[in-house]
């Protein structure tokens, strides 16, 4: 009698594609598929606006393409978790059709409305409602900039949703959140786990154009007809509320009791530490949001641009072909350390941690006629580690507990960045056997709700292994000591010079 199989489908809406990953009941990888998106479209300086009508697009041909990759049926599917980039702003209108491109995470076009929600508010009450300050990269302060430059727009909406969440809609006809996701849209009230209404009165905007709330591991809906026939799933499939990307990336790395650490480089960098109790830094200079887990928070540090560096010098100065990326790394490993004194600020798309400055601006310093371009590559991929760094020092002022690091992303393949982390970091670091990213934490908490672990711990515990560990090089934590020294001197020494040409005086 053939043994049945129990399968899980992890559903991760990214920026650059949306990834479709199918897990058994061991949490072992049964197949995957992506699909790209089309790139966001910046048609002015930091902005960037996707159409979620292509990331709806793209998850069914992942969904299909992962079922057929593992032949498997819409029936073998016994649960599906979600997982997003966070805080884009999707406005629907009461047929829920979208009102226009949804502003995503990394639009920084909000500063005006970030200053008037704040004063409005006052600055230690926002912090003391949402446990994070007014930042152009949270949602609520693209839905203010929305209704004020664009009123016509704002007056069909009836409805908001991150990006996850509207692929959900598609998929389910529920329009649902969780509160790790909601904790980015600044209309949260974080340590409750629960909307602000407070916020929701400063900002005016109506809870009933809010979804609803769930724990990360809640089934929310089950899979409409009208889902099953554009996915191949099968209509009632249960749905659980998954978590955002950061959220769900931690949970597929192992990242979920107080004092484990992950340090993750996709497009944008995170550092991520999970907590007991929100912990708030004063400055505000890291994100306190809800975990993935039930009466559990995380603190976090954003770099707008970690993976993002390395892409824009792939796209505009490397060579076509395949393996660039690998190309690359392996013309920064033929440099020494320190890059022989060349220093990148990776501030391409502004700055969150730790100087919360949407007009930062990325700077390559000290360069000699002696660099070449392998330098340039060095110093990119230290810059985004000094970057990472930030946080951790961070960290160590609010004495957040950091007993492990892991990393995952792109920086977690890439053998040439695992060494330059651990040398910034001053620590090891931990690599997982399956560091498979968001879709895979999506997976673990769809078996939680289909009973297959007890909690998000157990499946944690019992699905992820470490394969090894990268030891930072006594010879040159010093020399990146000093370096990191320097890197930290020259954001304050340009931040008045590096300005948006629109706020450049103007010619006499």
């Amino acid at each position: 009698m053939r043994q049945t199989t129990t399968n899980l489908l992890g559903i991760d809406v990214g920026t650059s594609g949306t990834r479709a990953l199918i897990i058994n009941e061991v949490g072992q990888v049964v197949a995957s598929s992506s699909q790209e998106h089309v790139p966001f479209a910046s048609p002015q300086i930091g902005w960037a606006e996707q159409e979620p009508v292509d990331w709806w697009k793209a998850t069914c041909a992942a969904v299909r393409q992962a079922l057929s990759h593992a032949t498997l049926g819409g029936n073998d599917i016994a649960c599906i978790g979600f997982s997003g980039q966070m805080h884009g702003a999707v406005m629907l209108d009461e047929q829920d059709r979208v009102v226009r491109p949804a502003l995503i995470w990394c639009d920084v076009r909000t500063a005006h409305e970030c200053r008037r929600l704040t004063e409005r508010v006052g600055a230690e009450r926002l912090i003391q409602l949402t446990s994070n300050p007014a930042l152009p990269n949270f949602t609520a302060t693209k839905l203010l900039w929305v209704r004020e430059h664009e009123p016509e727009q704002w007056e069909r909406v009836r409805s908001l949703m991150l990006p996850k969440d509207y692929v959900r809609l598609r998929l389910t006809g529920e329009r649902a959140t969780d509160v790790a996701d909601a904790s980015g849209t600044l209309l949260l009230d974080v340590a409750h786990r629960r909307w602000s209404r407070e916020m929701l009165a400063a900002a005016e905007i109506p809870e009933q154009f809010l979804p609803q709330l769930y724990e990360s591991t809640a089934v929310c809906g089950r899979v409409s007809a009208e889902g099953a026939a554009a996915t191949a799933l099968n209509c009632g499939t249960p749905v659980v509320a998954g978590a955002g990307d950061q959220g769900a990336g931690a949970v597929g790395l192992g990242i979920v009791t107080p004092g484990a650490v992950s340090a993750t480089i996709g497009t944008s960098g995170v550092v991520f530490a999970a907590t007991d109790q929100p912990a708030l830094d004063p400055k505000g200079r890291l994100h306190t949001f809800c975990h993935a887990i039930p009466n559990r928070w995380h603190v976090m540090g954003v770099t707008q641009a970690a993976g993002l560096s390395l892409r824009w010098f792939r796209d505009n100065f490397a060579d076509a072909g395949e393996n660039r990326y690998e190309r690359l790394t392996a013309e920064a490993e033929a440099v020494s350390p320190g890059a022989e004194g060349l220093l990148w600020t990776p501030y391409l798309m502004g700055e969150r941690t730790p100087h919360l400055d949407p007009n930062a601006r990325a700077a390559l310093v000290g360069l000699t006629a002696s660099h070449t371009r392998h330098h340039v590559i060095r110093a990119i991929l230290e810059g985004v580690g000094f970057s990472l760094r930030d946080t951790l020092t961070i960290l160590e002022e609010m004495r957040v507990p950091v007993r492990s690091i892991r990393l995952g992303g792109g920086g977690a393949r890439s053998p040439v960045w695992q060494q330059i982390q651990a040398d910034i970091y001053g620590r090891e670091v931990e690599l997982v056997e399956a560091e498979e990213g968001p879709a895979y934490g999506a997976a673990l908490l769809a078996g939680v709700a289909a009973g297959l672990w007890p909690s998000v711990e157990c499946a944690s515990n019992s699905a992820i292994r470490v394969a090894r560990k990268v030891s930072p090089r006594p010879e040159v934590v010093e020399l990146i000591r000093r370096q990191y020294a320097a890197y930290r001197r020259v954001y304050p020494a340009t931040c008045n010079i590096l300005q948006p040409a629109t706020n450049a005086p103007q010619p006499q």
